[in-house]
């Protein structure tokens, strides 16, 4: 089978429409049509549903989709495995919530950075949710996501336990309960954000909805507004210290096992792991283990 036509199969799948594919494959539309009935003709199944508004993915095709992403990233691997000689070389995809990259990685990656040039490190920063999807679509070689993670195909290290606390503005008067924020307005990361996640999970078991909710990509505009007096949010204690010691935010403490959140960093099973992937764990291990 054609290699080139489960890269274009995989990328129309992925954009959801052929003419987005194209531009992004840089193929004319007739070229990536063309290459997709091949491959249906070479399978014997219809892939994709063509109607006036584009295309849909049929179930064969869904399928289909998580084999082409096992073949090619096998393929990846076998070129690697064939290229790379026993030092840490070629690309490192490494996912991380903006949190961890913000206190955690930067006693990471200068060392690393020194210690193996050749290695093309990305990083990509997001919540928990995104970084699992993209390890599972062999998207990323690694990623530092909130915890507990229950799933059959990635493997999992404990990296950090870490303290939860609210913030609010600096005037505000102490928090004796969590139900004292009952009417206030919740400042939070986007959906997928494991303490997000968690905020809910405190106030459900509380009896509280909030029906305020105000949805960030960033945390520097969460500590911002939390500082102008807008509302409460809930954040690590490392990655508020800064903020409290500069006199901008106020700093309540939660009780007990409800203040406290594990990163771990995953990997999927069934992935080679790399010379540059290896000494990116060791790395990490002697820097935050």
């Amino acid at each position: 089978m054609d290699i080139q036509l489960l890269r274009v199969f995989l990328t129309t799948a992925q954009e959801g429409s052929i003419s987005k594919a194209a531009k992004k494959l840089n193929y004319a539309q007739s070229n990536v049509t063309n290459k997709i009935q091949q491959l249906e003709k070479d399978l014997k199944t219809q892939l994709f549903y063509r109607h006036n508004r584009g295309i849909t993915i049929t179930p064969s095709g869904q399928v289909f989709v998580s084999y082409t992403e096992k073949i090619l990233n096998t393929i990846q691997e076998a070129r690697a495995v064939l290229s790379e000689s026993a030092v840490p070389s070629g690309p490192l995809r490494i996912g991380s919530m903006e949190t961890t990259a913000a206190i955690w990685l930067p006693k990471i990656l200068p060392d690393y950075h020194a210690d193996y040039p050749n290695v093309d490190l990305s990083l990509v920063t997001g919540p928990t949710e995104q970084h699992i999807h993209a390890i599972l679509h062999y998207e990323l070689d690694g990623a530092f996501v909130s915890g507990p993670i229950d799933h059959p195909e990635l493997i999992q290290d404990e990296i950090i336990e870490e303290e939860l606390v609210l913030i609010t503005a600096t005037s505000h008067p102490p928090i004796a309960s969590i139900q004292d924020i009952d009417t206030y307005t919740m400042l939070v990361f986007r959906k997928g954000c494991s303490y997000r996640a968690k905020f809910n999970s405190i106030l459900q078991e509380e009896g509280i909805f909030p029906t305020k909710l105000m949805e960030f990509g960033v945390m520097e505009a969460i500590i911002g507004c939390v500082s102008a007096g807008l509302g409460v949010s809930l954040l690590p204690r490392s990655i508020v210290n800064l903020y409290e010691q500069q006199g901008r935010v106020r700093v309540h403490y939660l009780p007990g096992k409800q203040s406290l959140v594990k990163t771990l960093f995953i990997r999927r099973k069934d992935t080679l792991v790399t010379p540059a992937l290896s000494a990116f764990m060791e790395k990490m291990r002697s820097k935050l283990g």
